[in-house]
């Protein structure tokens, strides 16, 4: 069958790098599953954010990630109910919350950039690194190169749970 969206081209330019944002997340998903992580792969850019930032007001969270508030403040209930992140009053305006992370939070972190992130961070590379020439051909690559093998199988399996 055909792939309209593909076929589309720069028409559907969005659609196919959503796509592909899907594919790499539900692939990521599979690894942090493997490892027995209990955080979506959607809600690490919020731990790396709160990790390189330090603790934040939502919106200035929301802002750091480029991605809207109200998604933010859900991430940010979820984090907390699995005790990575914790929510305090802004000490110069009650309204404000302060997002930091807790304790599990920062060994969480700790463990996932020493021996998550850069297994992740290889399989993509190598996922792209010999793509070259117009984007539209790249695209079609990277997605072929998905459809073949996913980016979890992609991921160097020598990883111990992370608890």
């Amino acid at each position: 069958m055909d792939d309209i969206i593909r076929s589309l081209g720069f028409l559907c330019l969005g659609s196919r790098f959503k796509r592909i944002g899907e594919q790499l997340q539900a692939d990521t998903q599979r690894v942090l599953d493997e490892l027995e992580v209990r955080v979506q792969s959607s809600q690490y850019p919020l731990l790396a954010a709160l990790d390189r930032l330090g603790p934040l007001p939502v919106g200035e969270l929301a802002q750091s990630l480029g991605i809207a508030q109200p998604g933010v403040t859900r991430s940010v209930a979820l984090l907390a109910e699995l005790g990575l992140v914790e929510v305090s009053p802004s000490n110069d305006d009650q309204r404000r919350r302060i997002v930091s992370l807790s304790r599990n939070g920062r060994r969480l972190v700790d463990v996932a950039k020493r021996e998550v992130w850069p297994r992740i961070e290889e399989a993509v590379a190598a996922l792209c690194a010999d793509l070259s020439g117009p984007l539209l051909g790249q695209l079609a690559e990277i997605e072929d190169r998905l459809a073949a093998s996913p980016l979890d199988r992609r991921v160097e399996k020598a990883v111990s749970p992370v608890r």
